[in-house]
This record gives C-alpha cells, sequence and structure tokens, in this order.
C-alpha cells in the first residue's frame, strides 16, 4: 500500500503544480471528481472492450493511471475542506 499511497502524493504535487492550490465549493469538487470517474469507467470500458482511441489502445495500466488521479482529488477534496472548514 505504501508504493500506492506514494504514487498518489506526487499526482496531488503534480495536481497543484498544474493548478496551484485549488479551494473549491464541494458542488464545483464533485463535478471534478465525478469527471475523473467518468475517465475511470472509459478507460475501464477501453481496456475490457480493446477498443483503439486515438491515443491508441487503451490498457489495465491506464484504468490505474486514472484511478490514482481519482484517489488525488479526492484527497485535494478533504485538503480543501480543512483549509476552509
Amino acid at each position: 500500500m505504501e508504493h500506492i499511497l506514494k504514487e498518489i502524493q506526487a499526482e496531488r504535487q503534480r495536481q497543484d503544480d498544474k493548478w496551484g492550490i485549488q479551494n473549491h465549493d464541494p458542488i464545483t469538487w464533485c463535478a471534478i471528481l465525478g469527471e475523473e470517474v467518468g475517465e475511470v469507467n472509459k478507460a475501464a470500458l477501453e481496456a475490457y472492450f480493446k477498443k483503439e482511441s486515438s491515443r491508441g489502445t487503451k490498457s489495465l495500466k491506464d484504468y490505474r493511471e486514472e484511478l490514482i488521479q481519482v484517489a488525488a482529488v479526492a484527497v485535494a477534496m478533504i485538503e480543501s475542506l480543512e483549509r476552509n472548514g
């Protein structure tokens, strides 16, 4: 589990580097998380059906990467809540 948590932490840092520290209301955060969950669903379907996309065949590696992003967004949501009450 430790290596997975380190990947989530690295993704959180990447997100902050890209977007800066984010302080959204809960509804906005849920929309962001929902978009990320949609990407997990898409990657899972493409891996399952082995469809070609513009980036090439999706794999379970892509599915895993999307799951790390979902976890990192969930952490960002908690961080924002703690900062802003």
